[in-house]
Protein backbone atom coordinates (compact mmCIF):
# COMPACT_ATOMS: atom_id res chain seq x y z
CA UNK A 1 0.00 0.00 0.00
CA UNK A 2 2.56 2.78 0.91
CA UNK A 3 4.58 1.51 -2.04
CA UNK A 4 1.82 1.82 -4.02
CA UNK A 5 1.18 5.73 -2.52
CA UNK A 6 4.73 7.02 -3.01
CA UNK A 7 4.33 5.48 -6.82
CA UNK A 8 1.30 7.89 -7.29
CA UNK A 9 2.96 10.65 -5.65
CA UNK A 10 5.85 10.17 -8.13
CA UNK A 11 3.93 9.87 -11.08
CA UNK A 12 1.92 13.12 -9.93
CA UNK A 13 4.85 15.50 -9.30
CA UNK A 14 6.47 14.38 -12.73
CA UNK A 15 3.16 14.89 -14.40
CA UNK A 16 3.13 18.27 -12.86
CA UNK A 17 6.68 19.00 -14.28
CA UNK A 18 5.43 17.70 -18.00
CA UNK A 19 2.59 19.92 -17.89
CA UNK A 20 4.47 22.83 -16.49
CA UNK A 21 6.52 22.75 -19.76
CA UNK A 22 3.85 21.06 -22.45
CA UNK A 23 2.96 22.95 -25.10
CA UNK A 24 0.59 21.94 -28.35
CA UNK A 25 1.04 21.96 -32.00
CA UNK A 26 0.44 25.33 -32.28
CA UNK A 27 3.00 26.19 -29.30
CA UNK A 28 0.31 27.10 -27.14
CA UNK A 29 0.13 25.77 -23.29
CA UNK A 30 -1.35 22.02 -23.75
CA UNK A 31 -5.15 21.99 -22.86
CA UNK A 32 -7.02 18.74 -20.96
CA UNK A 33 -7.89 15.81 -23.76
CA UNK A 34 -10.12 13.98 -21.20
CA UNK A 35 -10.47 13.36 -17.77
CA UNK A 36 -13.43 10.55 -17.94
CA UNK A 37 -11.76 8.11 -19.04
CA UNK A 38 -8.73 9.56 -17.30
CA UNK A 39 -6.39 9.58 -20.19
CA UNK A 40 -2.64 10.47 -20.69
CA UNK A 41 1.04 8.48 -20.21
CA UNK A 42 0.61 9.97 -16.36
CA UNK A 43 -3.18 9.57 -16.83
CA UNK A 44 -3.94 13.59 -15.51
CA UNK A 45 -6.04 13.96 -18.58
CA UNK A 46 -3.27 15.48 -20.52
CA UNK A 47 -1.19 13.84 -23.69
CA UNK A 48 1.86 14.62 -21.56
CA UNK A 49 4.94 13.19 -22.30
CA UNK A 50 8.12 12.10 -21.16
CA UNK A 51 11.34 9.88 -21.43
CA UNK A 52 9.42 6.69 -20.06
CA UNK A 53 6.65 7.09 -22.47
CA UNK A 54 8.16 4.92 -25.17
CA UNK A 55 4.90 4.75 -26.75
CA UNK A 56 4.77 8.56 -27.26
CA UNK A 57 1.28 9.07 -25.68
CA UNK A 58 0.72 12.63 -27.00
CA UNK A 59 -2.32 12.82 -29.84
CA UNK A 60 -5.68 13.22 -27.96
CA UNK A 61 -8.58 11.56 -30.47
CA UNK A 62 -11.75 11.07 -30.24
CA UNK A 63 -12.19 6.82 -30.57
CA UNK A 64 -14.75 5.27 -33.47
CA UNK A 65 -15.91 2.35 -34.20
CA UNK A 66 -13.26 1.99 -36.98
CA UNK A 67 -10.27 3.09 -34.95
CA UNK A 68 -10.94 0.52 -32.48
CA UNK A 69 -11.10 -2.30 -34.53
CA UNK A 70 -8.52 -1.41 -36.54
CA UNK A 71 -5.92 -0.97 -33.26
CA UNK A 72 -7.62 -4.36 -31.84
CA UNK A 73 -6.13 -5.85 -34.93
CA UNK A 74 -2.86 -4.49 -34.58
CA UNK A 75 -2.65 -6.40 -31.14
CA UNK A 76 -3.63 -3.40 -28.85
CA UNK A 77 -7.07 -3.83 -27.68
CA UNK A 78 -8.34 -0.38 -26.42
CA UNK A 79 -12.15 -1.48 -26.21
CA UNK A 80 -11.67 -4.25 -23.29
CA UNK A 81 -11.37 -3.20 -19.83
CA UNK A 82 -8.69 -4.72 -17.99
CA UNK A 83 -9.19 -4.15 -14.58
CA UNK A 84 -5.53 -4.81 -13.40
CA UNK A 85 -4.35 -1.33 -15.36
CA UNK A 86 -7.88 0.63 -14.04
CA UNK A 87 -8.62 0.77 -17.64
CA UNK A 88 -12.24 1.22 -18.19
CA UNK A 89 -12.41 0.04 -21.76
CA UNK A 90 -12.90 2.81 -24.59
CA UNK A 91 -15.77 3.18 -26.72
CA UNK A 92 -16.90 5.75 -29.72
CA UNK A 93 -16.72 9.50 -28.68
CA UNK A 94 -14.11 8.57 -26.01
CA UNK A 95 -11.08 10.71 -26.15
CA UNK A 96 -7.88 9.49 -25.38
CA UNK A 97 -4.12 10.15 -25.83
CA UNK A 98 -2.36 7.75 -28.61
CA UNK A 99 0.69 6.81 -29.40
CA UNK A 100 1.70 8.42 -32.35
CA UNK A 101 3.27 5.98 -34.44
CA UNK A 102 -0.03 4.40 -34.04
CA UNK A 103 -1.94 7.18 -35.22
CA UNK A 104 0.13 7.38 -37.92
CA UNK A 105 -0.24 4.07 -38.95
CA UNK A 106 -3.97 4.22 -38.98
CA UNK A 107 -3.90 7.40 -41.14
CA UNK A 108 -1.08 5.49 -43.53
CA UNK A 109 -4.34 2.83 -43.25
CA UNK A 110 -7.25 5.79 -43.90
CA UNK A 111 -8.71 4.69 -40.37
CA UNK A 112 -7.15 7.18 -38.30
CA UNK A 113 -9.86 8.82 -35.73
CA UNK A 114 -9.94 12.74 -35.44
CA UNK A 115 -7.81 14.93 -33.38
CA UNK A 116 -8.36 17.46 -30.43
CA UNK A 117 -5.41 19.65 -31.82
CA UNK A 118 -5.22 21.78 -28.70
CA UNK A 119 -4.78 18.98 -26.67
CA UNK A 120 -2.27 17.51 -28.86
CA UNK A 121 1.72 17.58 -27.57
CA UNK A 122 3.93 19.23 -29.69
CA UNK A 123 5.85 16.21 -29.57
CA UNK A 124 3.72 14.72 -32.34
CA UNK A 125 5.07 16.68 -34.79
CA UNK A 126 8.27 14.25 -34.74
CA UNK A 127 5.79 11.52 -36.33
CA UNK A 128 2.88 13.24 -38.40
CA UNK A 129 2.27 16.99 -40.21
CA UNK A 130 0.51 19.63 -38.66
CA UNK A 131 -1.43 19.67 -42.29
CA UNK A 132 -2.12 15.57 -41.30
CA UNK A 133 -3.38 16.47 -38.14
CA UNK A 134 -5.46 19.86 -39.05
CA UNK A 135 -6.89 17.54 -41.83
CA UNK A 136 -8.62 14.84 -39.01
CA UNK A 137 -9.43 18.08 -36.74
CA UNK A 138 -12.13 17.52 -34.67
CA UNK A 139 -14.40 20.15 -35.68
Amino acid sequence: MYLKLMLNFIILIMANYAMAQSLNVFGQPLLLCCNEPKTGFYRDGFCNTGSNDIGTHVICAEMTAEFLSFTKSKGNDLSTPNPFYAFPGLKPGDFWCLCAIRWKEAYDANAAPKVKLESTHEKALDFVTIEQLIEHAVK
